[in-house]
């Protein structure tokens, strides 16, 4: 899924942003790495632009951009401010999604949302965590050099005005964060809804945490691994994430808010309720934790909806089961892997294709008519065995008993799937008419001093002056007062209300586009499962025959 983060910087050192775009940079210090010579270490891969410089480097640009308007002279002034689009690791494999491409709808992501202003634009194939996940760097002057359109994220005039700075508020940010799902969405990539929270809620302090923790195990259990001994302990684990484990744990055995709080309470975690918001306190703070820190499957709703799951489960109430940790799991590893290797077989497991999944059987007789050799056949042969055991076994898991099951299943997965896929697009209908309305609204508020303006004029000859000296702003009023009516629109929507209703439908789009994908591979694999029944059964029927004929 693509993520949206956003890091506001008072350097006024522009080439910093760019050098540590081009440059290896450590993951803990943000310094440079530097080699035997002393001299910086260039990234491996990336692809780099600008926009708005004017065929000036960006640090020169921006520097005359902010003497021009006298604007980011002070200490305390915000000079720029960095976005970083990152994709999922999956999306490369799975979607077709390159590095050039992801700079391609980064640099239409930056002209779209941060028009007028200078920016960098580079992407990255890979994270500092090693996971493969290609993401994009937008790095913009804080300064806007050119007059813009009114654009939904802003709410006052002075932010489309050249001379004016970039204001990332939290409604900005949701904003962007929409439209980084639409633009998932719209290419066909994972996407989660970034608009309400998550499970598990992992602030950028308890990530760097993580790493530096899980960096210092590493380097303590590199001597022993070196011997061929295996650690005890091999994956590092913040204080919030051993809480949430605990309280998930209770969660799994609980069938009452008493059950809990009592399950709890054995491990030294005591859970407060105040306000309708629940918080949980651990025996090495003296404040406690809120749910909103841990994440969303930690608030009153959702522990309430569990326990009541598990009530009607009928789960019994045990002591709470303790989290297997790592070394068991580590134990059971044939040889250790050296912390590189480790890192290379994560980023492969992540990025590699599906193949757990079933595929159709191979036609060996009609291949081989097509010329091809012997070692085709033996390896098509072994691939129809495997796949033959897999469409078994997913027969089986769906409890099917004949084929006419198997068929009615496929009917069934394909109406499901033809039933999201028009929700969606009617959804998609509706929400393209609510962005077009917003637009109209957002130029219609943009003429309004030129409409103020020519109400102030007291006689018809000034007022047709007027209005040829503002001829683009009246053009632009006319049009959306001329959409309005068509559209049958007497009262104009709130800007706020209008982009509320706007994420909220960005919100349940994201909701039917996973399940439309869910029900697409479900149906594929049924299908897979179908042709591969159907040929493994007309293979099967003249050699029954046969044996038959043999028997008389």
């Amino acid at each position: 899924m693509a993520t949206l983060k956003h890091i506001n910087s008072k350097n006024a050192d522009y080439g910093a942003a760019e050098q540590y775009l081009l440059f290896e940079h450590d993951e803990f210090t943000m310094k440079p790495v530097l080699d035997e010579t002393g001299r910086l270490i260039p990234r491996e891969d990336y692809r780099l632009s600008t926009l708005n410089c004017g065929g000036e480097d960006f640090a020169v640009a921006c520097m005359r951009a902010n003497l021009r308007y006298e604007k980011n002279q002070r200490r305390e002034d915000v000079k720029s401010h960095h976005y970083i689009i990152s994709f999922d690791p999956r999306d490369g494999p799975d979607n077709g999604l390159t590095v050039d491409r992801a700079q391609a709808l980064g640099e239409k992501f930056c002209a779209e949302h941060f028009p007028g202003h200078q920016a960098l634009v580079c992407t990255h194939p890979d994270g500092h965590n090693h996971s493969g996940n290609i993401h994009v760097h937008i790095v913009i002057n804080s300064l806007r050099i050119e007059e813009v359109p009114f654009l939904p994220y802003m709410d006052r005039p002075a932010d489309t005005k050249a001379g004016c700075k970039h204001r990332c508020t939290d409604a900005a940010l949701r904003y962007f964060k929409s439209e980084v799902m639409e633009m998932c969405h719209r290419e066909g990539l994972y996407q989660i809804d970034l608009l309400n929270g998550s499970k598990n809620r992992v602030t950028d302090r308890e990530y760097w945490a993580q790493k530096k923790g899980q960096a210092a195990l590493d380097k303590q259990n590199a001597p022993m691994i070196a011997g061929g001994i295996t650690p005890r302990q091999t994956k590092f684990e913040t204080n919030k994430e051993k809480l949430r484990q605990t309280i998930r744990a209770a969660l799994s055995a609980a069938t009452s808010f008493e059950d809990f709080s009592s399950l709890l309470l054995r491990e030294g975690v005591a859970v407060k309720e105040s306000r309708g918001r629940l918080s949980y306190l651990t025996p090495d703070r003296t404040k406690p934790i809120t749910a909103r820190k841990l994440g969303d499957d930690f608030d009153r709703a959702a522990v309430l909806a569990v326990l009541e799951q598990n009530a009607q489960r009928g789960v019994t109430v045990h002591s709470v089961p303790q989290p297997q940790t790592h070394a068991a799991g580590a134990a059971e590893k044939t040889e250790a892997l050296s912390i590189k290797d480790q890192l290379r077989a994560d980023r492969a497991a992540k990025t590699a294709p599906k193949e757990d999944g079933v595929q159709r059987l191979v036609d060996i007789e009609q291949k081989m008519a097509e010329g091809k050799g012997r070692g085709y056949e033996r390896w098509a042969a072994m691939h129809n065995l495997k796949q033959m055991a897999a469409t078994l076994n997913v027969y089986q898991e769906y409890g099917f008993t004949s084929p006419e099951q198997l068929e009615a299943a496929v009917d069934t997965a394909y109406q499901e799937m033809r039933q999201t896929s028009g929700e969606l697009k009617t959804l998609e209908t509706k929400l393209q008419g609510k962005k077009e309305l917003q637009r109209q609204v957002l130029a219609y508020a943009k003429t309004k001093p030129a409409r103020d303006g020519l109400k102030a004029q007291k006689s018809e000859k000034a007022r047709a002056a007027y209005r040829q000296a503002h001829e683009s702003d009246f053009i632009i009023a006319d049009a959306a007062a001329r959409y309005f009516r068509e559209h049958g629109i007497t009262k104009l929507p709130a800007r706020k209300a209008l982009q509320d209703e706007i994420e909220q439908l960005v919100s349940k789009k994201s909701g039917l586009y996973n399940t439309y994908h869910e029900q697409k591979q479900r149906y594929a694999e049924l299908q897979t499962v179908k042709r591969n029944i159907d040929q493994i059964l007309r293979r099967s029927e003249p050699r029954r025959r046969k044996e038959q004929s043999h028997e008389r």
